[in-house]
């Protein structure tokens, strides 16, 4: 065999050996809230207790809880839950999801009440997220509330709409890119395209390559002059991804 031959072969075993040690150093990160306990009595956790806020896997997840007297409390941010009521309306029920549950059968998932930023410990490769609707929102617009209107309205033909929005941030505060989601969608001229999304979504993420943050915000059709009517809440779960 000849020198050069020789040559090629070390140089591809090098390449090859060097690749699989690059694969085994990689750090994995999966967040499925499976880890957390929620209330055993209420099913969920909101910062009630005085926390603001949890963690799981490589994420950081703010919440805030305000008392503001005379039994009225209000939380935004994020929460976690095991509640799967799909049947019940309002906003006794906003911590259950629209799905049924977490996804791919899991007990816990978390859930955002207004919108707020997911802070990665380790910078990290976001390869996927699950999102779904919640019960209270997703009851919201199939039949109105006190507040908000049923989507496509009276006659059915409104073009109604409801996105999640979700915003990639690099450690220098430079935006990665924006992945949105209809959660439902009333736009079609055929009265049969028309839905609430009762399911699991997996959104692909790794476009944005190693970000910091992940922030999150809703748009909907339904807004008046003191902002959106459609509640601002939404469900995730499986965040998977790998550290940099």
């Amino acid at each position: 065999m000849s020198k050069i031959k020789v040559a090629a072969i070390l140089a591809a075993a090098m390449v090859l050996f060097v690749t699989a040690c690059n694969k085994e150093d990689e750090q994995f990160d999966y967040i499925t809230f499976e880890e957390l306990e929620p209330d055993p009595d209420l099913g969920y956790w909101n910062g009630s207790d005085g926390g603001t806020g949890f963690e799981s896997g490589n994420g950081i997840f703010p919440t805030t809880f305000t008392d503001w007297g005379g039994g009225i409390t209000s939380w935004s941010g994020f929460a976690y839950s095991n509640n799967d009521d799909t049947s019940s309306p309002g906003f006794g029920n906003q911590f259950s999801c629209y799905a049924g549950g977490g996804d791919d059968g899991s007990e816990i998932f978390a859930v955002i009440s207004v919108g707020d930023t997911i802070t990665f410990k380790v910078p990290e490769q976001v390869n996927q997220i699950s999102v779904a609707n919640s019960t209270y929102t997703a009851l919201s617009m199939r039949d109105g509330d006190q507040f908000a209107k049923k989507f496509g309205g009276d006659s059915g033909n409104d073009p109604d709409w409801f996105i999640l929005s979700i915003e990639g941030i690099r450690e220098d505060s430079s935006s990665a890119g924006i992945i949105s989601v209809y959660l439902a969608d009333y736009r079609s001229d055929n009265e049969a395209e028309d839905y609430i999304s009762n399911a699991w979504t997996v959104l692909p993420m790794d476009g944005f390559g190693a970000i910091k943050k992940l922030a999150f915000s809703f748009e909907s059709s339904d807004t008046g002059d003191w902002g959106m009517n459609t509640p601002a809440y939404a469900c995730i779960d499986n965040i998977s991804g790998v550290l940099r």
